[in-house]
């Protein structure tokens, strides 16, 4: 795939750039490899005082960056810059919590004495450059989720972001120069899929973060299995959204919709699979189909677009290829599932509905504006229906009804759980999910911690 800037809104190529060749590369890992040395012994209170300066940094920035996310990957600009702002606020949230969160531990004096020692202590030091294998869908956010919190850390960090989104990259290592970091502490791999796996093998590459699919997630985790590396893996979703009859549901089909269509439909933890109780299912169907109808798509650049296109001609493919797939195999199409005419690769929201167990639809991700709705007889059949997949990011459930609630938080495979609510990220919560969804944790005390080397420290008598 080459290195390029595509307008998805109608398919212009605005931009391309020459991979990194393996000098570059060498010299940006030796960089890394440098910086970190020192950079490592820096204070938490200068490591703070650098990142709170590139949130004001992206916050002057924002219009800017917003329009260049929106043009590489077609994301509606209001969007974008929504996705600057909670970038800028993740980064002052780390700023103001790492200190904190790596604080030294000290084990009961009772435990010290027992092990024969006089004290102890459990302290968390950065593990040295970490390579982020990173997406394009939120091309701002899925980085600085991972860098906020490894430079607060005392980590150094490598870049490599999707291809279609070179801009972007570019200005992530452009960021944290501007404010004040020296450069090797934040540097973007202009380079192809294909130099990861080197990369990576590299000794003077410690750990890796990637977010994206389930093969890349499997070649990234398989070679640094090889390696013995650290990985954190945040791969795809096909979240359920559960709507019981205690539910208010004119609220829980409203907020379905924009759970559905966040970020054209692209998003891992975007609700995918509705699975209503039987006694709500009509009145639930006929609103969120409503919903989903009356949403305007077009040029993404506009402030009142609420859905754009599909960031690349594939992309639209393969959500098309699952929605006549369902159609073929028997599913009812209640809205949508119709290519437009005309340029860009868009997509028009969409539902479908009697869909079984044998349909593609079923167990693959939905990468789009595609919503599947289930319909379910009570709360024990909606929770097999939403573990019956091979993901388990997050859940959304809808109930007044507390027990309902605690079953569902005891029973769903998930990452996460969210009652009443769409599913959403934030930097004090820990992110990420089971099965084929990826391991580790992203955010929170549990993100800054999983790239740390958690040291013992024993003094004897």
């Amino acid at each position: 795939m080459p290195i390029a800037t595509v307008n998805p809104a109608n398919g212009e190529t605005l931009k391309t750039y020459e991979a990194m060749g393996e000098e570059e590369i060498e010299r940006r890992l030796q960089l890394a490899e440098a910086t970190f040395r020192t950079y490592r012994t820096t204070s938490f209170e200068e490591r703070a005082r650098l990142l709170n300066r590139a949130a004001e940094v992206l916050d002057e920035a924002q219009q800017d960056i917003a329009r260049v996310m929106t043009t590489e990957m077609g994301k509606p600009v209001k969007q974008a810059r929504a996705e600057a702002a909670k970038c800028a606020k993740a980064m002052r949230w780390y700023a103001a919590h790492a200190e904190a969160l790596l604080a030294d531990e000290e084990p009961s004096q009772a435990d010290v004495e027992d092990s024969g020692g006089t004290r102890a202590r459990v302290l968390y030091r950065p593990l040295g450059p970490v390579l982020a294998v990173m997406p394009w869908n939120f091309p701002l956010w899925q980085v600085i989720r991972f860098a906020a919190p490894a430079l607060m850390a005392g980590n150094v960090g490598l870049l490599k972001h999707a291809s279609n989104v070179p801009q972007t990259a570019l200005f992530l290592e452009d960021l944290f120069h501007q404010a004040g970091y020296t450069q090797g502490c934040f540097q973007t791999l202009l380079v192809g899929s294909g130099a990861i796996d080197d990369i990576l093998r590299d000794e003077r590459v410690k750990a890796a973060t990637l977010t994206g699919s389930e093969p890349a997630g499997r070649a990234v985790a398989s070679t640094a299995g090889d390696m013995v590396k650290k990985t954190v893996l945040e791969l795809g979703g096909s979240d359920p959204y559960l709507v019981m009859p205690s539910a208010d549901i004119d609220r829980a089909a409203q907020v379905a919709v924009t759970a559905r269509v966040q970020n054209n439909g692209q998003s891992c933890i975007a609700a995918k699979r509705f699975i209503v109780h039987t006694d709500v299912y009509d009145r639930f169907a006929e609103r969120f189909v409503a919903g989903m109808k009356a949403l305007k798509v077009g040029d993404p650049l506009e402030e009142d677009t609420e859905v754009g296109p599909l960031s690349s001609e594939q992309g639209r493919n393969d959500v098309e290829e699952l929605v006549d797939d369902a159609r073929r195999s028997g599913a009812s199409v209640l809205c949508g599932g119709e290519r437009p005419d005309g340029p860009g690769w868009y997509y028009p929201p969409t539902v479908v509905a009697d869909v079984t167990r044998e349909m593609r639809i079923h167990r693959e991700e939905t990468f789009g504006p595609v919503a599947t709705l289930y319909r379910a007889a009570d709360l024990d059949e909606a929770v097999v229906i939403a573990n019956d997949s091979p993901f388990g990011l997050s859940s959304n459930v809808w109930t007044r009804d507390e027990a309902e609630v605690d079953r569902c938080v005891r029973d769903l495979e998930a990452g996460g759980v969210f009652v009443n609510g769409m599913t959403a990220s934030h930097p004090a919560f820990p992110f990420g999910g089971v099965k084929r969804s990826g391991y580790g944790r992203e955010l929170s005390g549990h993100g800054i911690r999983e790239f740390c080397n958690i040291t013992t420290v024993w003094h004897g008598a």
